[in-house]
């Protein structure tokens, strides 16, 4: 599993420019109006992460795979959405499939491109989309509750659990503020979980700057950036237009050169990935052999034979024990053979809580 994240924001914030250079394609339409992007655009990346080149030294392996995520290009928001406007209901259900979203905010000045407000305020813009979230919840929790309480009233003693879960929810949208404000005991009930609520997602803000402010943002990022921290929200400074400009180079020196020019630490990419990993709360485990190493992605605190599963179902039916081994370890070993000779190749079982970084084999029968 990777993860799937949305690309939302008002129209012509940049979103089809952002989701063309994260995924190295041309798929989505960029121009100057609204609702270009109609039918999400759904691509597909492969998450960077070094310690796959290390590994596939260690064990001659000719093949690496990345863990792979996906980005959903979703059409602009407007104001009203949740009643509709702009096709609102079509573009609020295609939220609904992801696990989080990255909330892009326009933050550079440009009178070549509109905005739909008329003037720039990323802070009141993000209002809007949260706003618009917030109701699309309220709304669908209200014609749920109204249901619920009807199977109640006539008999059914299960509708009550729900109920409960629905009405603490529906206080929270009530008071004005998002269901991921809920403390997680709550949020994370079997009841509010299966309903896929908009405003309960995991949410990142980009900052989306022209290109001379990719390194420092400008006085916009600076505003959301306190907006965020107000509401505990994570919050990234790119230039989308510079993004496209990195993904088009195939060399890797070349796009080392251009972001050390540019004064970034690394891409748009690699930033939103990390984030994206800790704000979802996922660990990276490893598979290595003489054919392929590969990485696969967990929740943090999933058990060894949970991860045996994301392998194959097979492994996880029939799991007997996992062999683990950090992959720093495994590199100063010099491989499987020196691991085993020096004992740090370990065997757990399949309560072993899985951490970041472990190359794992599974022994199993069925």
């Amino acid at each position: 599993m990777g993860f799937r994240c949305g690309i939302v924001g008002l129209p012509n914030v940049g979103k089809s420019t952002l989701f063309n250079a994260l995924t190295m394609t041309q798929v989505a339409t960029a121009a100057n109006y609204p609702f270009t992007t109609i039918e999400p655009n759904v691509g597909q990346v492969a998450a960077p992460d070094t310690r796959l080149g290390h590994l596939a030294d260690i064990t001659g392996s000719p093949r690496i795979i990345h863990a792979q995520l996906g980005f959903v290009d979703i059409a602009g928001l407007v104001r009203g959405a949740s009643k509709g406007e702009g096709l609102g209901n079509q573009f609020l259900g295609h939220i609904r499939e992801v696990d989080a979203i990255v909330h892009l905010l326009r933050c550079f000045e440009d009178p070549e491109v509109s905005h739909v407000h008329a003037v720039v305020d990323p802070v009141s813009d993000a209002d809007v989309v949260e706003t618009e979230l917030m109701l699309a919840d309220l709304q669908f929790l209200e014609r749920r509750h109204e249901v619920l309480a009807k199977r109640f009233r006539g008999g059914d003693k299960e509708a009550r659990v729900e109920l409960e879960a629905l009405e603490g929810a529906l206080e929270e949208l009530r008071r004005g503020r998002p269901l991921r404000d809920l403390p997680v005991e709550k949020r994370q009930t079997p009841a509010l979980r299966a309903l896929n609520l908009l405003s309960a997602k995991a949410e990142l803000l980009v900052c989306n700057v022209e290109e001379t402010a990719a390194a420092l943002g400008n006085a916009h990022s600076h505003a959301v950036e306190t907006y965020a921290l107000q509401r505990g929200l994570p919050a990234l400074t790119v230039s989308a237009t510079l993004e496209g400009d990195i993904a088009s180079l195939d060399d890797a020196d070349e796009r080392a050169a251009f972001l050390a020019d540019a004064g970034l630490p690394a891409s748009g990419l690699e930033r939103l990935i990390a984030t994206g990993y800790r704000l979802l709360d996922l660990t990276t485990f490893f598979t290595a052999g003489e054919t392929e190493v590969r990485a696969w992605t967990i929740p943090t605190g999933a058990s060894a034979v949970e991860a045996a599963g994301q392998v194959h179902t097979d492994m996880a039916r029939g799991f007997i024990r996992a062999e683990t081994i950090d992959w720093q370890e495994l590199i100063a070993c010099g491989g499987e053979v020196g691991a085993r000779h020096t004992g740090k190749l370990r065997l757990e079982g399949r309560d072993y809580v899985v951490r970041d970084g472990e190359v794992l084999r599974f022994r199993f029968s069925v």
